[in-house]
């Protein structure tokens, strides 16, 4: 039998997810209602962006608590308007009759998604959290209750696509790709005067502590026809319509100016960063339009951050250098965006004044695995320190990637897991946290920390039983993806790894350990022996001693035991 959202949600002590389809007799009541003539309706699905960090960081409990209040706070602010249902573990669905004093679709969602911005108190926590929603119409999208259900959540999906914390509205006849160029020409040159234009900010974070030390401004467009869409859907064609000029100098206008109201409520020690068109650069007059804003909106020089691609490095050097240096000597901040993937030669980091490097998403990406990309990211941090660059790491979306992008030095990162780009509103909460994930920061250096790796499972608990006798912090993985994520997170002094694996020998991986983690000390553990081959790792440094399975219990600890005094004697330690 369906619970109806009165049962589900007027008890505080039961959250249980249901389910809502046409056997649910108020939706499907309603949806019959709007199919027969009767008062038209919409189905928003609301999805709560990383509500699991809240189990896991917080407890189960904390969450179950949360949501409870979330669906409390919905259905205030509803008023009777509309039934609401919980569904899944962190979303929800909400069914309102369109018409009277109800907002339109794309209005109300919006409304909805910033009741879910607001601080939410679970004691001892105050929870900051954001949302997406995906909206379908009946009659105008689907009669059928099932139908329109997929839809809404095809919408809220299209929602994540635009970069989360957003609304979307199902489009009844998706256009043609051509079809869809034509639109955007048609409607993106009264964009700006038909207030279509949105931005949308993603926090900066210092590697050092979690402290939010900026905010990046990110343009979105809400188009009439085609809904959400972000910058590379359209900026190319506002390039070919000679209008992307313009809405550069509305983007950096609006930012400065919402910087300006987070000054006057207090906060100081951040800056914005603006994203800057080559066009726009090459404009005689760009240095003196950037100070008459900044003077006019009343915002220091040094809390703008502008943010460059490599490409506009290759345009007339010579006036470029002079725009550059003349914005760098006021105090503004010149960021070289996406690093590593236009055609800029190195010498221009030596010949532009440039202070800060982002590396792009790209080489963020799969760093933990230890290949090329991760080979990179490593260089470039180096490289940006060698010339007193600040060096960001744009995309971080994993704790892995956080703990590799911290250990090779990196300055201030940026990605989904800190927030996904959010409204003003919302930016300005997080000021106001001004530390996020503080826990990821916390400095965890155990000092006997023994990193097992064995796609043998049986082996693999063996090997975790021996040494637990030994008082080690033992990390066991069963592949080598989870033995990179474990390194980037943890600090390791010993590794002993097998060395016949499905994906990667246990040489293979031990050099790439070499390369990315030097100090760690690295063993082979094999009933298989290519002479050859270990012999060369050997040579290389790759690993500091073979083993062979079977194993005696109390020669392989020993023969740890030695593997961890020789990491103290190399890190200047006293042996034990």
């Amino acid at each position: 039998m369906w619970n109806s959202p009165a049962a589900v949600l007027a008890d505080r002590n039961d959250v249980r997810p249901v389910r809502l389809g046409a056997g649910n007799p108020e939706f499907a009541a309603m949806v019959e209602s709007a199919r027969r003539n009767g008062p038209s309706m919409m189905l928003l699905h609301l999805d709560i962006d990383h509500f699991a960090s809240v189990n896991e960081n917080m407890s189960a409990e904390v969450g179950d608590q949360a949501l409870v209040l979330i669906a409390d706070r919905l259905r205030n602010f509803l008023d009777g308007r509309g039934k609401l249902w919980r569904h899944g573990s962190d979303e929800f669905l909400i069914a309102v009759e369109r018409g009277g004093n109800v907002p339109p679709p794309e209005e109300l969602a919006e409304q909805l998604r910033q009741q879910i911005e607001l601080p939410l108190s679970v004691l001892p926590y105050t929870l900051f959290l954001t949302g997406k929603i995906g909206a379908a119409l009946c009659p105008e999208h689907a009669t059928n209750p099932t139908t329109l259900l997929d839809l809404a959540e095809d919408a809220l999906h299209q929602a994540a696509r635009e970069g989360g914390n957003a609304v979307h509205v199902h489009v009844l006849h998706k256009p043609s790709s051509a079809h869809s160029e034509s639109i955007i020409s048609r409607q993106l040159v009264d964009a700006i005067d038909n207030g279509e234009l949105r931005l949308r900010y993603q926090p900066l974070v210092s590697a050092r502590d979690g402290h939010v030390v900026g905010m990046e401004a990110l343009l979105r467009w809400q188009s009439p026809t085609l809904g959400m869409l972000v910058p590379e859907r359209f900026m190319r064609t506002a390039e070919r319509l000679g209008i992307i000029v313009q809405i550069g100098a509305w983007v950096l206008e609006m930012t400065l100016r919402q910087a300006r109201l987070w000054r006057d409520q207090g906060f100081e020690d951040f800056n914005v960063a603006v994203n800057v068109s080559t066009l726009q650069l090459l404009r005689p007059n760009f240095f003196t339009e950037v100070m008459a804003l900044l003077q006019g909106i009343g915002v220091p020089p040094r809390m703008l951050t502008l943010e460059i691609n490599e490409s506009a490095l290759t345009n007339n050097v010579n006036f470029v250098h002079e725009t550059l240096a003349n914005l760098r000597n006021e105090g503004i901040s010149l960021c070289l965006d996406n690093f590593g993937t236009g055609d800029s030669s190195l010498s221009a980091l030596v010949r532009y004044p440039v202070d800060k490097l982002k590396i792009d998403r790209s080489f963020i990406k799969s760093a933990p695995a230890a290949n090329r990309e991760a080979a990179i990211s490593r260089a470039i941090i180096a490289m940006g320190h060698q010339l007193g660059m600040t060096v960001i790491a744009n995309g971080v979306e994993s704790q892995a990637q956080l703990g590799f992008l911290r250990r090779n030095d990196c300055d201030v990162f940026q990605g989904y897991l800190f927030g996904e780009p959010m409204s003003s509103d919302a930016a300005g909460m997080t000021l106001r946290r001004r530390y996020l994930r503080p826990e990821a920061f916390a400095e965890t250096r155990p000092d006997r920390t023994l990193l097992l790796l064995d796609d043998e499972e049986n082996v693999l608990r063996s090997l975790v039983r021996l040494f637990r006798r030994d008082g080690y912090r033992i990390l066991a993985a069963g592949n080598v993806r989870d033995a990179f994520d474990l390194l980037a997170i943890n600090d390791v002094q010993v590794i002993l790894s097998d060395q016949r694996m499905s994906d990667m020998s246990g040489t293979e991986f031990l050099g790439r350990v070499k390369m990315l983690y030097p100090d760690t000390i690295r063993l082979v553990l094999s009933g298989y022996t290519d002479l050859n081959t270990v012999t060369d790792a050997i040579n290389r440094g790759a690993i500091y001693r073979f083993l062979t399975k079977p194993w005696n219990d109390d020669e392989l600890r020993e023969h740890i035991r030695q593997a961890f005094r020789t990491h103290d004697e190399k890190r200047g330690g006293i042996p034990t």
